[in-house]
């Protein structure tokens, strides 16, 4: 590609290089990813992936998912942080398609920038990488889009796009949820990738607030600014997991809109979660935002994961094994709830 640069582009504010010494860059990080279903090297107009393994199943469905990483990223960047941002964008989705018992084979990122800084860029994918390679997926490829004009200079956006697979008779599809069946909390590492918006309104984000970046005993020795952009966890292998030795019956992704939008995706009709408020193991970070931002208990169940990352039912029967089957995957598990008879789908007491 040496010979391939337009002076006159350039000009315009898109450096065709940089994109080239961008690949190049990440290349080793995309390396890190490789599964049993990849073919190609990065580089050419498609992502391959070879589903011939699947030949083992009854009925083999694939499962999407898409998403970004919201305004965390503007935290990011005056953080001047970007090795971890990917692994939010990574999560997003593959966190998603786990929920009805698929396995990610494999993503695709998008990152928009306004001028292509190629090792910027790489560190992002870095990130990208690491979420791959913590949900067994892999990179099969992507696109970084220069756009001068459009975005101020140091300013990106990120987005993903993940499919997995699962085979028909094994989807997770709440069919079989009944009265008695126990709601189980996984804990969440922080805020994950949601409800930045208000927290930038709490903490004066945009504005680079100094006290973003002040150690705190109550956050255990971590800045709001360190705390807040904690990569949100993956929990696709520890479900996985989970999925082969106890009955399922459910899972919900607690993400924008917290418990009370959430938590009601899984429940079927004629059936709600009841929620024990006071047995959820609530983070720092939360009490935080709330004292800072004045914000009531119900606001701040219903923008944020408040500790629980996700949640699945299980049969009451087997509530011990779920709980130790996820510890042995690194989950420290607990319970949180229980399925009763009604239509409001969840209530938290």
């Amino acid at each position: 590609m040496n010979n391939s640069r337009s002076e006159s582009y350039a000009a315009a504010g898109v450096d065709i290089t940089a994109g080239y010494k961008a690949v190049e860059l990440m290349k080793k990080h995309i390396a890190r990813t490789r599964n049993e279903g990849s073919m190609d090297d990065v580089g050419g107009f498609g992502g391959c992936f070879d589903l011939g393994f699947a030949k083992g199943m009854e009925h083999p469905v694939l499962v999407s998912g898409t998403d970004g990483c919201g305004t965390k990223v503007k935290l990011a960047i005056l953080m001047d942080k970007h090795d971890t941002i990917g692994i939010d964008a990574v999560a997003m989705c593959v966190n998603d398609i786990v929920c009805v018992g698929a396995k990610p084979l494999y993503f695709l990122d998008y990152i928009a920038c306004g001028k292509n800084i190629p090792e910027k860029i790489a560190e992002i994918v870095s990130g990208v990488a690491e979420g791959c390679v913590q949900s067994g997926c892999a990179l099969t490829g992507g696109e970084t889009a220069e756009h001068p004009g459009l975005m101020p200079v140091e300013d990106y956006d990120l987005a993903g796009f993940a499919v997995g697979i699962v085979d028909k008779p094994k989807m997770i599809d709440n069919s079989k949820m009944s009265v008695g069946d126990v709601v189980i909390a996984l804990p969440s590492t922080g805020i994950h990738s949601n409800g930045f918006s208000l927290c930038r309104k709490v903490f004066d984000i945009d504005n680079n607030n100094p006290e973003l970046y002040v150690e705190r005993e109550e956050l255990g020795g971590k800045s709001i600014a360190e705390a807040l952009l904690v990569p949100t966890k993956i929990y696709v292998k520890p479900v996985l997991a989970l999925t082969e030795k106890v009955n399922v019956k459910g899972i919900s992704h607690i993400t924008g809109g917290g418990f009370y939008e959430n938590i009601p995706r899984s429940i079927p009709d004629g059936l709600c979660a009841k929620i024990d408020k006071s047995a959820v193991k609530v983070l720092p970070i939360f009490d935080v935002i709330a004292k800072w931002g004045n914000i009531p208990e119900r606001d701040m169940f219903n923008t944020y994961n408040m500790g629980v990352g996700m949640s699945v039912v299980v049969p009451a029967d087997q509530v011990e094994l779920a709980i130790a089957t996820l510890k042995d995957n690194d989950i420290d598990a607990y319970v949180i709830g229980e399925i009763i008879e009604g239509e409001d789908k969840i209530i938290l007491e």
